[in-house]
């Protein structure tokens, strides 16, 4: 067995050597000790003065001792931060809906703030009656609720040719998984009236960088919303404010934030973003086109580079999360032996389509190394291949929808580390 290293940087060590002075001090505390312990013997301040009001935090946030988790960006992979993305940090948060303040962040232009008693949504072109409407007109529609995971396309993309970012905020966090509210896109394209030739549709964004994207009128009508609310309360303006397209499985780029027009056609458009961008170079030079759907994929959040193994050997909870565009998740292996053996995760918590699925396994840790891996299998058959397995097809030109198995190295200090086992 080979173990490819991503090298460490100064940053790295830096959190590993506080990482590792906490670990002594939780692997040194035990149920023997907790008698003497003063945390829990002496009166702490918070417990001999009166709180805050229910009025000084109007709208609620995190508490202060979590202000490290948040959204984080790697300032070296765009050009510019306003056409950039960041990334959700799954190593800090457990079942499978992600905070609206924590989904990552994908911009073309930068994030559009717009006024929603101004917005409008325009559907033309193929239509019987091109229509208009107001923010007021679409919430008289009937409403649904849906879970769905939305991933970038280029989601693991750096690592197509080996270990690159350490950390599966970096590796795996343009993704997340939220409730959505909204209209089914088809309630809307029936009130205009699709002509016999309208096969597709193209959705564009109110943001300076007008986004478009073509869309098959048979996805449209199967299960695409037209979404303002996620989580039960508006859009943020990083995620469309105050109207998006949802495209459930298919890669995110589709999913048109700042929804102001749907034309539909009677043939793809062509654009920029499906032509230069969002194809899959292959090796012999040929691209691979409308590769829409979200291939199954896991990866490991704890432990992880960014959660590594603090407590010291005994009981260890792994945790992890899958998905597929596909379907659901109804199985997940792990390994903590690089692939020699495997064994069935515990799957938790609600199974939904297309939508994060978290699974568990909890082992006794000896101290001695570890090579972590996650296996998803989705409702279709399909199981999550390794790296060198899509390579062996895709080559390794391509930056869109690297759904191969992630490995951590764990130490002996429980420090883990992104690594290609081949």
């Amino acid at each position: 067995m080979t173990v490819s290293f991503k090298g460490k940087t100064p940053s790295r060590r830096a959190f590993l050597k506080g990482a590792a002075a906490a670990g002594g001090t939780l692997a040194g505390a035990g149920a023997a000790q907790a008698a003497g312990d003063p945390e829990i013997t002496e009166l702490q301040p918070w417990m001999q003065q009166l709180g805050d009001g229910v009025d000084v935090a109007p709208y609620g946030k995190p508490s202060e001792y979590e202000a490290h988790v948040q959204r984080r960006t790697v300032e070296w992979l765009t050009a510019d931060p306003v056409s950039s993305i960041n990334f959700t940090p799954l190593h800090e948060l457990d079942g499978i809906i992600t905070p609206n303040g924590l989904c990552f962040e994908r911009h073309h232009s930068g994030t559009a703030h717009i006024d929603p008693a101004k917005h409008r949504l325009m559907i033309n072109g193929l239509v019987d009656t091109p229509l208009v409407f107001n923010m007021a007109d679409l919430m008289r529609f009937p409403r649904e609720n849906h879970v769905y995971f939305l991933e970038c396309a280029a989601n693991s993309g750096m690592e197509w040719r080996g270990a690159q970012l350490n950390g599966c905020q970096f590796t795996h966090g343009m993704i997340h998984n939220v409730m959505y509210t909204g209209v089914k896109l088809k309630y809307l394209l029936e009130e205009a009236g699709v002509k016999t030739n309208g096969k597709w549709i193209m959705p564009e964004g109110a943001d300076a960088a007008a986004m478009t994207r073509s869309i098959p009128m048979e996805k449209a009508l199967d299960d695409c919303l037209v979404v303002w609310k996620m989580n039960g309360e508006a859009l943020r303006p990083e995620q469309g404010y105050p109207l998006r397209l949802v495209v459930p499985g298919w890669e995110g780029n589709m999913w048109v934030k700042w929804l102001r027009r749907i034309e539909v056609g009677d043939e793809p458009w062509h654009h920029r973003e499906e032509t230069s961008k969002y194809t899959d170079l292959l090796a012999d030079g040929t691209a691979r086109r409308f590769t829409w759907e979200m291939d199954a994929k896991s990866v490991i959040t704890s432990p992880s580079p960014q959660a590594p193994i603090l407590h010291g050997k005994g009981p260890t909870v792994l945790t992890g999360l899958a998905w597929s565009g596909r379907g659901t998740i109804p199985r997940v292996d792990v390994t903590i032996d690089g692939g020699k053996t495997w064994h069935e995760a515990r799957m938790s918590g609600p199974s939904l389509d297309k939508s994060m699925h978290r699974f568990y396994f909890e082992f006794d840790w000896d101290g001695g190394e570890l090579l972590l891996q996650s296996r998803a299998h989705d409702s279709t058959g399909y199981v999550q291949p390794t790296k060198d397995e899509l390579r062996e097809y895709r080559g390794t030109n391509s930056i869109y929808h690297n759904n191969g198995i992630q490995t951590w190295y764990v130490n002996k200090n429980g420090e883990a580390e992104n690594v290609e086992v081949s």
